[in-house]
């Protein structure tokens, strides 16, 4: 109703301000119901996407994640495990942060709904193995850093299904070989860190050098591979040792082959002894012999000794070389100067007086008179 003069009566606005309050609050509410809460001791932006427990002391993880978190930050706490299917209701989840805890193990389940995760930090931890499985659910992973911990091989297959892969870190673990066929299928990495590893340049990585010279090629980066062993190759990048290097390595597989396809038999004997004589009757079956095989010369399996043995030999023969020029050339000397001694001599002779000549001259002459 509206009051005298046009205006409306007291009792229509208080009407009216409490529909725009009851309004208010319902919309507030929605709003309250539509952001996540952050679970505690966390603190979260203000969509709750981006979730940081760093720092914190963790033993395990915060319950109430909320399941719209883009980005989950738990590094620098006391994690010790994880629980399979820990991050069960995060599939939105891209970037997962768990370096410096105590995580000595991964369950095979550990990542698997966080099919679109991009980046995966674990430095700084206790893993002494993976499972083979482990990262298979991981299609979209784009960065991952496996640096700082105790890992002394690589599973093969840990790294299959991984295409969008673009950085790998392993440096600072324990890895001495790694096989060829685990980074084959990293058809798109671009960054190899290996460094501070205790690589040891034998047969064993020879495969893993012609992946990464085709690694190289394509261009990606590597930051070093320097060997620890053999010593003559410690400090060296495995990249500048020629594969030259490692021609003995065909030699020893042909021995390991062939030593694998010999037919075991009774052991040999030095000295046969004397065959006994036939006796009456059918022939005996051969028996098989026990005579010796004469033993193959030693071939040298380290490539220190043989680059020695053929220094050795050289200097030898160039030593044997120089003395029998030394002996001709003092042959030839010595031939010249006997034959001009035996000129000089020549030329001497008939000026020199000879006191039997001068006495049958002497003779004839008396002889005469």
């Amino acid at each position: 109703m509206l009051a005298p003069g046009g205006r409306p009566e007291p009792r229509t606005w208080l009407a009216l301000w409490r529909q725009i309050s009851w309004l208010a609050c319902w919309i507030a509410l929605c709003a309250a119901e539509a952001v996540p809460a952050c679970p505690f001791p966390c603190t979260c932006d203000g969509r709750g996407l981006q979730v940081d427990c760093s720092g914190l002391g963790l033993t395990a993880l915060p319950p109430g994640l909320p399941a719209a978190t883009r980005s989950l930050l738990l590094l620098n706490n006391r994690l010790s495990s994880l629980p399979g299917g820990a991050f069960a209701n995060l599939s939105g989840l891209q970037r997962l942060d768990l370096s410096n805890n105590f995580l000595d193990r991964l369950p095979r389940a550990a990542f698997g709904d966080l099919g679109n995760l991009t980046e995966l930090q674990l430095r700084n931890n206790s893993l002494r193995a993976l499972d083979t499985a482990l990262l298979r659910p991981l299609p979209r992973l784009r960065h991952l850093d496996l640096s700082l911990n105790g890992l002394a091989r690589l599973p093969p297959g840990l790294f299959d299904g991984l295409p969008a892969l673009r950085s790998l870190s392993l440096r600072a673990n324990r890895l001495q070989s790694l096989d060829r066929r685990t980074f084959e299928p990293l058809v798109g990495l671009q960054l190899l860190q290996v460094s501070d590893n205790p690589w040891e340049c034998d047969c064993h990585l020879r495969d893993f050098k012609r992946w990464l010279e085709w690694f190289s090629y394509r261009g990606g980066r590597l930051d070093q591979l320097a060997c620890t062993l053999p010593k003559e190759l410690r400090g060296k990048d495995m990249r500048m040792v020629p594969m030259e290097m490692f021609n003995y390595c065909s030699q020893l597989e042909d021995q390991n082959s062939s030593a694998g396809q010999e037919v075991l038999g009774p052991p040999c004997t030095k000295a046969s002894p004397e065959p006994a004589k036939p006796k009456p009757g059918p022939e005996p079956e051969p028996e098989p012999s026990t005579a010796c095989p004469q033993k193959q010369r030693p071939r040298p399996v380290s490539v220190r000794r043989a680059i020695g043995t053929v220094i050795i030999a050289g200097v030898v023969c160039g030593v044997v070389c120089i003395m029998m020029v030394v002996a001709a050339a003092y042959g030839c000397i010595y031939a010249s100067l006997m034959a001009k001694y035996h000129r000089e001599l020549k030329k001497r002779q008939p000026l020199m007086g000879d006191p039997e000549g001068e006495h049958e001259d002497q003779k004839q002459i008396s002889s005469v008179a």
